[in-house]
């Protein structure tokens, strides 16, 4: 998908794989992809009075977060900086990367399968007895972020992120936060600030905002 953005590939185009030989998350870290499962890629055009480009990851988040939710009803939370929960365990994940004036957005979701020998748990629909064909889900998805963009782009910024905070795990919520630099420490869920990025209130009762790091639930 970079090479064709980079070639002019227009804007609300989806291109989906059976499965992966190469795929990769977050940090380069390696994303298991089985047949069965999402793996779909999209991009946006920025434009000069758009919001900052690396918001984007909400919007998807966002659509991401709806789109299971239409599968499997109550069981989805949001956590950040863009990752789909069921019963605590991840189901999803995003990746953005920029390619010019495009910012081409990676999405995989666990449908049918889920790894079992990682960190983190994680878990698929079919685990919970929702079964759904992967050109069904990105009809769906693309209806969703297709609409959520088009938010970002009006209305703006805010109503993005207060539908993330009201799809998220409750304000108050523990957390561990891990930063680049390797520093971790532990926070209680406070919101996102203007931009998206992650409030924690720490126990001496100050704000601290990540921008970038992994989080985990406590």
């Amino acid at each position: 998908m970079i090479a064709l953005a980079a070639s002019g590939m227009d804007e609300g185009v989806w291109l989906r794989a059976e499965r992966q030989t190469g795929g990769r998350g977050r940090l380069g870290r390696s994303w298991v992809s089985p047949p069965g499962n999402l793996y779909a890629s999209t991009l946006v055009r920025i434009r000069p009075s758009d919001p900052p480009a690396a918001t984007l990851a909400l919007v998807a988040a966002v659509a991401l977060e709806e789109t299971v939710s239409a599968y499997a009803p109550g069981m989805a939370l949001l956590k950040w900086p863009n990752d789909v929960l069921i019963d605590g365990a991840k189901v999803s994940g995003i990746l953005l990367e920029r390619a010019g004036d495009a910012v081409v957005i990676g999405i995989g979701v666990n449908l049918a399968h889920h790894p079992t020998d990682i960190e983190r748990r994680a878990t698929s629909l079919a685990a919970h007895n929702f079964v759904v064909a992967p050109e069904d889900f990105i009809e769906t998805l693309a209806e969703a972020f297709a609409r959520w963009v088009e938010c970002w782009r009006g209305p703006g910024m805010d109503t993005i992120r207060r539908r993330w905070v009201a799809h998220a795990h409750p304000i108050g919520t523990p957390l561990n936060a891990r930063l680049p630099d390797e520093v971790a420490f532990d926070g209680l869920f406070d919101g996102l600030d203007p931009d998206g990025a992650l409030i924690l209130r720490l126990a001496d009762g100050t704000r601290r905002v990540i921008h970038a790091g992994d989080v985990f639930l406590l």
